[in-house]
């Protein structure tokens, strides 16, 4: 499962969303962000157009989730130096790989990563 984590201000629009999305040169299968940011208009509609599933996380969840990209602002205010990269690890699952770290297109950061069992299998060879 490839899921994009997503950080993003309340006013970004569906279009910055969409922008963002092609910054990762691949479609994900889930969308993931906080619980205060995932039934917000832009994001809903977004994920409706494409066919995909928003999964809201509790902050508390991504409290405590290393990242290797950090702002000291967000670390502060939720406790992981991304948003984007622990919403998009925290959602693909125990043992999830980050693939693309945080990319920030205008009010929107985001980030892929690979639950773990799609990962392994792609290191495998036949």
């Amino acid at each position: 499962m490839i899921v994009a984590g997503l950080g993003f201000r309340a006013s970004a629009t569906e279009e910055d969303l969409a922008a963002a999305l092609t910054l990762l040169g691949e479609m994900p299968e889930v969308l993931a962000t906080l619980d205060a940011r995932a039934g917000l208009p832009a994001l809903t509609a977004l994920a409706r157009g494409l066919g995909l599933p928003v999964v809201g996380l509790p902050e508390a969840a991504l409290a405590g989730i290393a990242t290797p990209t950090r702002s000291a602002r967000i670390e502060q205010r939720f406790g992981t130096g991304s948003v984007a990269e622990a919403a998009a690890l925290v959602a693909a699952g125990p043992g999830a790989l980050l693939t693309r770290p945080r990319q920030i297109a205008g009010p929107v950061t985001i980030a892929v990563a690979r639950a773990a069992a799609e990962s392994d299998s792609k290191g495998a060879t036949a």
